[in-house]
């Protein structure tokens, strides 16, 4: 159910260009809108989402994919703008003094600097959504968080243990495994050493 970090396939990637597109200059007036609209999706409680995605989209998948979408956003873009202004403005200065336009800029020179944090704001969206991703399971979508409401519902202590414990596991297996792909991407592009 969740890919990377969020529950549509290149929905990451879209949160990420909207974060690369906030800073400098022409974007700091849309920043202050932008991070609204990426603190919204994380205020509401996913029951809530839940309750007022179910009546526009019915009950199974789509609402639980709604929320951890809305769930996912606030990190990725926080760390993708985070990432992107600690860029330091000499290295900048030198881009620019090599000729480079404003997307060779972004592509080769701040977005590499930017990649730990981009990184560490997936690993963060990835754990937020994988144990968000249980409660999918009151709107009648598949996944772990069945488990867990059928030891609800029957009172049965070891199923709401094997649920949680199944869950938990995913998380941290998914968030060292986003920690060696951050850990070898930037010691390929030579931020890290070997």
């Amino acid at each position: 159910l969740v890919w990377v970090s969020c529950p549509w396939r290149g929905a990451a990637f879209r949160v990420v260009r909207a974060g690369v597109s906030v800073p400098g200059k022409r974007g700091e007036l849309l920043l202050p809108l932008s991070r609204a609209i990426a603190k919204a999706g994380q205020t509401f409680p996913p029951v809530a989402v839940l309750a007022l995605a179910v009546p526009a989209t019915g009950f199974g998948a789509a609402p639980t994919l709604i929320a951890l979408f809305l769930y996912g956003l606030l990190p990725i873009f926080e760390n993708t703008v985070s990432g992107l202004r600690q860029v330091s403005p000499s290295v900048l200065d030198a881009a620019d003094g090599m000729g480079m336009d404003a997307i060779q800029r972004l592509l080769r020179v701040e977005l590499p600097l930017a990649l730990p944090l981009i990184l560490e704001g997936l690993k963060v969206a990835t754990v937020i959504n994988i144990g968000t991703a249980t409660i999918g399971s009151t709107v009648a979508a598949k996944g772990l968080g069945e488990v867990i409401i059928a030891g609800l519902i029957s009172d049965n202590t070891a199923f709401i243990l094997q649920g949680g414990l199944i869950v938990g596991l995913m998380a941290v297996t998914r968030h060292e495994a986003l920690g060696l792909i951050e850990s070898a991407s930037t010691q390929r592009i030579g931020l890290r050493p070997a």
